[in-house]
């Protein structure tokens, strides 16, 4: 029998709860040094819970808990800070970041780098940054801790460098191929586009545009066209 894990004080945000039994919540956590994380945190929807109020999305907290395998049991929750409260659309634009991460990352997989992105990219939509470039760098970064890191720079098959003022066919499993302007499968975009997502500095109306295309159609192949429920609320 494996041995009975014990964390104490992790870094982690509650990136889904529901209720579970009668009392208790079902909670997906991200945490920094463990990855993703299914807990039971048990009693949390009890009234004098000191949890009640803090197993929720958009508060970074210290967490602790025992147990093995998939789910291990809560056993403290401590916050340690709070961004400004995300309402109307920032919430919806949080949600979204939320999700992908529940789509892509497995659990147990421990990803510093991307936790430290995503309270960057939190903190800026808190801060009322254009969450447009926040969400297609954090997109890109994710691919690319989930395994699937976009080519970028380079042709897909010729290796030739990407240039500015190319047109390019950009498909999910192969990358980026010179445009000869007939209707081969993929998405149009500019080598300028394809740059500017590389380096992550992505200005411009149609810059936004067509990275947001791209990595739309990027996501929803690699989730086998599953929809995305966030995206449904921000079209409400």
């Amino acid at each position: 029998m494996s041995k009975l894990e014990r964390i104490d004080l992790e870094p982690a945000l509650v990136l889904h709860a529901r209720p579970w039994r009668e009392s208790s919540l079902l909670v997906e956590a991200f945490s920094r040094g463990h990855g993703r994380l299914g807990l039971i945190a048990r009693g949390a929807r009890r009234p004098k819970s000191r949890m009640r109020g803090l197993l929720q999305p958009f508060i970074p907290l210290l967490l602790s808990w025992r147990g093995r395998g998939d789910l291990a049991t809560l056993t403290g929750a401590d916050t340690e800070g709070r961004f400004p409260p995300l309402a109307g659309s920032a919430a919806i634009v949080g949600l979204y970041l939320n999700e992908l991460l529940l789509r892509f990352l497995h659990r147990h997989d421990p990803e510093p780098v991307l936790f430290d992105h995503y309270l960057a990219a939190l903190d800026g939509i808190a801060h009322g940054s254009d969450p447009e470039p926040i969400l297609r760098i954090f997109e890109k970064r994710l691919l690319e801790a989930a395994g699937y890191a976009l080519e970028l720079k380079r042709e897909a098959h010729s290796g030739r460098a990407i240039e500015p003022g190319g047109r390019y066919r950009y498909t999910t499993d192969s990358g980026p191929e010179r445009w000869s302007g007939d209707a081969s499968p993929g998405v149009g975009v500019s080598g300028s586009t394809l740059l500017a997502l590389a380096r992550e500095e992505i200005t411009g109306r149609r810059a936004l545009e067509e990275a947001k295309y791209l990595m739309r159609s990027i996501i929803d192949e690699r989730c086998g066209g599953r929809a995305l429920v966030s995206r449904r609320l921000w079209r409400r």
